[in-house]
């Protein structure tokens, strides 16, 4: 049986769908079979029809997701992190690893650029890819004792105010103990993967994906302790829609799925259990990563690296692959030292002043001291005159 390739393309965009044909083509020219979702393969069957794509003939088969994903090898995601956040939801039910190609703008979930898409095709051919899972977030909306929505997110559950006019009150809590309470324009619940996303936006940290870890950004909030929380991913964290102020707010789930949150809801944020699943042409760092996507200055305002110093830290790098050069370095250090504090000694010939010491006056003393003194004269002769 023909290996099967799920493409997954941005339909409302004319690059998306076009780089999905060139993909389709170069995937079924190396004996693989591309298939589409049934809407996605109607909008493009459309646009070909209408003459908006050329697509020289080309078809495309269409799937159910509900039957046949378990007949997919990949999903080739074609478009930014919007289209992967979507390409999860349609996949989420099945163990199908994805792999993106950014036509967005940051594109921080993507693997290669479109300028790379021949190259991401020929490793899917080859399998020369590794599959990495992601933390996603099991997200439960509760109103009194009943559980009113059960859904997912892979990057953030957001708490949002409804009414832009009024402020949201809140409590964040985490294990069922709270933490802070505030009016806010809302809170952000987000994985590692999502904190380059609104919880970045929002003045939260960024966390490296590899991390197992929950946070907590609070939006725009009127408060003194308003800070962003790193939490365990064992833990359960909260929020809760206050009821003094009657207002109501809303739950936003990877920007695509919303839940209305009257007054005296509760939103719960723990780990799912099914991560998900993307794959990567090569296990670029992180940090990396981040320096290119955000365009940071590596350089800093007091100027470049200098070449001696980037010498020194490539030749360091280089030597630490290499353990016997660990263990020679290690020889040929100095150890670790213990610094004492420097007290200065005495100078010779200095001679210390006179102090005169201070007594110490114990309960005893005070008493024997009150005993001792004379008391006040009583006599009434020693009274003067009053003047009636």
């Amino acid at each position: 049986m023909s290996r099967r390739i799920l493409i997954l393309a941005h339909t409302g965009r004319h690059e998306a769908m076009q780089s999905a044909l060139h993909a389709i083509e170069l995937l079924r020219g190396a004996g693989l079979t591309p298939v589409m979702l049934p809407h996605d393969s109607a909008v493009v069957h459309e646009a070909i029809h209408n003459g908006v794509l050329s697509a020289n003939g080309l078809t495309v088969e269409s799937i159910d997701t509900k039957s046949s994903l378990q007949d997919v090898e990949l999903g080739m995601v074609l478009g930014g992190d919007g289209s992967v956040l979507r390409a999860a939801e349609m996949v989420r039910e099945s163990d199908l690893p994805l792999m993106a190609v950014n036509l967005g703008h940051v594109g921080f979930l993507a693997e290669a650029e479109q300028a790379d898409l021949e190259r991401a095709v020929t490793s899917i051919v080859n399998k020369d890819y590794k599959v990495e899972e992601r933390m996603a977030i099991d997200v439960k909306v509760l109103v009194g004792k009943h559980l009113v929505a059960h859904t997912w997110a892979l990057n953030e559950a957001s708490v949002e105010k409804s009414n832009r006019e009024r402020m949201l009150e809140v409590v964040m809590g985490v294990d069922d103990r709270p933490i802070s309470s505030f009016g806010c324009d809302g809170v952000v619940m987000a994985t590692p993967t999502g904190s380059t996303a609104y919880a970045f936006s929002g003045g939260g940290p960024i966390v490296w994906p590899e991390v197992q870890a929950m946070l907590m950004v609070p939006l725009s909030a009127h408060a003194l302790f308003a800070r962003p929380l790193v939490v365990s991913p064992e833990s359960v964290i909260s929020v809760d829609v206050l009821q003094r102020t009657n207002e109501a707010g809303v739950l936003w789930c990877d920007g695509r799925r919303t839940v209305d949150l009257p007054a005296g809801a509760r939103i719960e944020v723990t780990r799912s259990s099914s991560p998900v699943k993307l794959a990567r042409l090569a296990l670029t760092p992180f940090s990396e990563r981040l320096v290119r996507k955000f365009d940071l200055p590596t350089d800093g305002w007091r100027g470049s690296i200098p070449d001696k110093d980037r010498a020194a830290m490539e030749k360091r790098k280089l030597a630490g692959r290499d353990q016997d050069n660990w263990h020679q370095t290690l020889a040929d250090s100095h150890g670790i030292r213990i610094v004492e504090p420097h007290h200065t000694a005495p100078r010779p010939g200095v001679v210390p002043p006179v102090t005169t010491p201070i007594p110490v006056i114990t309960k005893a003393d005070e008493q024997e001291i009150v005993q001792l003194s004379p008391s006040p004269p009583t006599d009434e002769h020693n009274e003067e005159p009053r003047n009636d």
